[in-house]
């Protein structure tokens, strides 16, 4: 396969990407929630600002992976992910040494960051592999690295958990110290032989004359092909279901709900991760196996169907009557949601060309941005002013015109293919 070397580092970083993010994300409402007792509101907010933040680096950062090569738009974004994330984890300390600037503002701050770190990577990563081991390649390898990201998970739960229980913050600093290392792993090892540099023009203004051309021969191919400008409004509509979910679910389960009182809420947040992850496994090796990416009818019936589904497991877990409902339509939801993002990803990649990939992709990750930075708002104001349930209920509603959209332009979708 391509360079096989290549194809290693890619499955490193899907890996400790992963176990990061598990370390930190777990158990992220036992710190925000319960130690620093943030309200629905803010914590869409803190997501606000985090996507706010993408909305505006995305386009930038994109276009100076297709102008500088991916590898040092990936190696940059993962070394300000660590300070990231190493803030928000100190948040809780510099609120209380700093009466001015209290843990919250230190989360918004530490948001920035992340979302700065998150656009140097969004796009560059798949754009780089793509380009290192051929487009014929790089779909099975995104379900594989797919795999991979779940074993991370797997094994990051349990930290998480045990991190949590020593210390609320310590998950963050933990996953901010990981991102640190892999910064400088890939900074030592990480190969780039398939980045071919664009010619710069003669002249003072030859830099941003690059970045205006690249941008708008991005779009370009966006607006010519119909497949692109569908995506374009998936995404949009994603992020702005998404935000309400990801912020909320863990608060709704603790707060409103109730889970039993034998084991800890950590314990409880780590299990249902853990079950949701191992039950993604298998599905995800049964896509690899079963579904050809090439094959856009399949494809498409697929990310449809597993939007229907998704949308019935969070209307479930909103008016769930108690725990075990919401815990069955959690690990539905959560499974079906990590196998659609490699399927979703590999097939995406079918239709970009190698001189602007990271532009056309950041493109896609401003759009899941906007929709999430108009929908987050929304959706916490609906919870602090009613409940938790009916910001849930909010969410859903926003997913159902995915489905409709996956629908309504089903032929064009299904009969597109690579120009």
């Amino acid at each position: 396969m391509g360079n096989i070397f290549a194809s290693r580092v890619f499955l490193a970083i899907s890996f400790f990407a992963a176990l990061a993010n598990s370390i930190m994300f777990t158990t992220y409402a036992i710190y925000q929630v319960l130690a620093l007792g943030l309200s629905p509101l803010e914590l869409l907010l803190i997501g606000m600002v985090l996507e706010l933040t993408v909305l505006l680096f995305e386009g930038i950062t994109g276009v100076l992976a297709d102008l500088h090569g991916r590898r040092k738009s990936i190696v940059t974004g993962m070394f300000v992910l660590g300070i990231g994330f190493l803030l928000e984890g100190s948040a809780i300390w510099l609120g209380q040494a700093n009466p001015w600037m209290s843990a919250f503002v230190w989360l918004l701050i530490g948001q920035l960051f992340y979302g700065i770190g998150a656009t140097f990577i969004s796009g560059a990563d798949a754009a780089w592999i793509a380009d290192e081991v051929g487009e014929s390649n790089a779909g099975p390898l995104f379900l594989r690295a797919g795999r991979y990201g779940l074993a991370g998970s797997l094994i990051g739960i349990p930290f998480s958990v045990l991190l949590s229980m020593a210390g609320a913050n310590y998950p963050y600093l933990a996953g901010g110290a990981l991102y640190v290392l892999l910064g400088a792993f890939l900074l030592a090892r990480m190969p780039e032989t398939g980045f071919d540099k664009p010619d710069r023009r003669i002249g003072h203004n030859a830099y941003w004359l690059g970045v205006r051309e690249t941008w708008l021969t991005g779009v370009r191919i966006v607006r010519r092909q119909p497949v692109l400008m569908a995506m374009l409004g998936v995404t949009l509509l994603s992020g702005a279901a998404s935000e309400g979910y990801d912020r909320l679910w863990q608060a709704h389960l603790m707060l409103e709900i109730g889970l039993p009182a034998r084991w800890p809420e950590a314990a409880w947040v780590g299990i249902l991760a853990m079950l949701s992850t191992l039950l993604a496994i298998p599905l995800l090796r049964y896509a690899e196996n079963r579904l050809d990416i090439a094959n856009s009818p399949a494809t498409v019936r697929a990310l449809m169907l597993l939007t229907v589904v998704r949308i019935g497991a969070v209307i479930l877990f909103a008016l769930a009557p108690g725990y075990a409902w919401a815990i069955a339509a959690i690990l539905v939801h959560d499974a079906l949601r990590t196998l659609s993002g490699p399927i979703s990803a590999a097939w995406l990649n079918r239709f970009l060309e190698s001189r602007t990939r990271a532009t056309v992709l950041s493109m896609m990750g401003q759009s899941d941005a906007l929709g999430q930075t108009a929908g987050g708002p929304i959706v916490g104001w609906i919870g602090s002013r009613y409940t938790i349930r009916a910001s849930l209920l909010a969410s859903a509603a926003l997913m159902a015109p995915i489905a409709a959209l996956y629908r309504s332009h089903g032929r064009r979708l299904r009969n597109a293919e690579p120009e």
